[in-house]
């Protein structure tokens, strides 16, 4: 394993199986802009890359064209060309002249960057680049072939569900999501950072585990001095980030900027028709397209409430930043210094640190349901809203579990240990019952904490908390 790469343990066993494949292989990388896609593969398979190109963003065919070449000359000096291919037919022939000069046996890989960006309007990348595949590369086991791009729904839908000449060509998909809790303490730790799991916890719900933003985090300051520089000064890393972010992700960004901004004011989640109306959008409207590809994206996640059916699905927005900016950073005032500092005491803080707390949590469950000692138990994982006159009641995650168990999760965030208070107990109490009624479960129901500091010790801690979750689990 190279040791610059951190964490990505799954990802380095699926690039290491295919570099040790005797089979032509066809990779599909994809995942969000900035999440590390380009790092990993060229720096795992820099000792087998023999040709990488990346496609420029608004580039015309031209001048994709002449990107291509200049690639071909750096990657193949002895057959330099002086004129770039007048079409991607044309380059991809010279492409495979070039391979063909190659003697070694070993694996060669040949990795397209921002494809999407490549088959720009009219140009037959797409076209060209199948062939190649088809009529080159599928008959050659010493090659591996690997594609790439930022913008999911655009992999998925032109390259991997391909009904022409990429039909089930794709032999291995990987879908990189962003850094966990452990492996973003890892990150840093590498860089000789060293914060506690609490600022730690508090950057995430900022930057989420993207590591290019993480990059930016200095060393000798606090999280909340760097999250005031980096996002709040006039050059922070994150100051102009969210428009650049959507914009080179989709061609026409508004409506999924909308349907993230719909999100943002609903901690909870919208059906698909409540989203409709708090947009504002039309139905339909192209409306199953821009949740496809925010889902595929990263962006929101689409969840099944327990017991209920496909149109009662919710979309809830899971990017970190995109929440954050939203909350702090759309409105500000000026570059006036201390603008972070100074929010931590607002109601807007202290409800934003709810709902993003309780969004990593979700993004953990892995290491929830280690630390309760049910990981190899199978279950499914949803949340519960209570219907009818009763409605009001609803539960943060629950754990169907195999072993006629339901974990029902109870998410707080607290700079303290969490008190249960004679209120807060009533009403737990309430929720069980309505729950039992309304699912008509005979499953034992096991009350569940998960909170930064975990519980104050009292009688109704004592009385409903079967178990507790710390934030140090998050870290597993």
């Amino acid at each position: 394993m190279n040791t610059q790469i951190i964490g990505r343990e799954e990802e380095i066993n699926i690039l290491e199986k295919l570099l040790k494949s005797r089979e032509p292989e066809l990779l599909a990388i994809y995942g969000r802009r900035r999440v590390g896609k380009t790092f990993l593969v060229k720096t795992y398979y820099k000792p087998n890359l023999i040709f990488s190109c990346s496609g420029q963003y608004n580039g015309k065919t031209n001048e994709q064209l002449i990107n291509f070449s200049e690639q071909l000359n750096i990657s193949f000096p002895a057959k330099k060309i002086t004129s770039p291919a007048a079409t991607w037919q044309e380059a991809f022939s010279r492409l495979r002249d070039s391979i063909e000069a190659i003697k070694h046996k070993r694996k060669k890989v040949i990795f397209f960057d921002e494809l999407p960006w490549l088959d720009s309007h009219k140009s037959g990348f797409l076209s060209s680049f199948s062939y190649f595949w088809n009529m080159f590369a599928a008959q050659r086991p010493d090659i591996l072939v690997v594609i790439c791009g930022s913008a999911a729904s655009w992999i998925i839908d032109k390259v991997v569900n391909n009904k022409g000449g990429l039909h089930n060509r794709i032999t291995q998909r990987i879908r990189l999501q962003p850094f966990t809790l452990k492996e973003t303490e890892s990150y840093l730790q590498h860089k000789n950072i060293n914060l506690d799991h609490y600022q730690l916890l508090q950057l995430y719900m900022v930057m989420g585990g993207v590591p290019a933003y993480l990059n930016a985090i200095e060393r000798g300051k606090s999280t909340a001095q760097n999250i005031e520089k980096i996002c709040f000064s006039k050059d922070g890393v994150l100051a102009n980030e969210f428009d650049n972010l959507y914009t080179a992700l989709f061609s026409v960004p508004e409506k999924h900027i909308q349907v993230i901004q719909a999100l943002a004011r609903k901690n909870k989640g919208l059906t698909r028709l409540e989203l409709l109306k708090a947009g504002k959008f039309p139905t339909g409207g192209g409306m199953t397209s821009v949740l496809k590809e925010l889902t595929e994206s990263g962006f929101i996640d689409k969840a099944y409430p327990f017991g209920k059916k496909e149109r009662d699905s919710l979309y809830r927005l899971t990017d970190e930043f995109s929440l954050f900016y939203f909350k702090f950073m759309q409105n500000q005032k000026g570059n006036e210094k201390g603008q972070w500092l100074s929010r931590q005491s607002t109601p807007a803080y202290i409800s934003w640190c709810g709902y993003a707390f309780e969004n990593i949590c979700l993004k953990h469950i892995v290491q929830i349901k280690k630390s309760l000692q049910i990981g190899g138990v199978q279950s499914t994982s949803s949340s519960w809203v209570s219907a009818g006159s009763e409605n009001g009641a609803q539960i943060d995650l629950l754990i169907d579990r195999a072993d006629h168990c339901i974990n029902i999760c109870e998410i707080k965030f607290s700079v303290k240990p969490f008190s249960i208070d004679k209120k807060y107990a009533a009403a737990l109490e309430n929720k069980l019952m309505v729950f039992r009624r309304q699912t008509d479960t005979r499953k034992t129901l096991l009350l569940t904490f998960i909170t930064v500091y975990g519980l104050a010790d009292n009688t109704y801690k004592q009385q409903l908390a079967d178990n507790e979750v710390t934030m140090d689990v998050l870290f597993l």
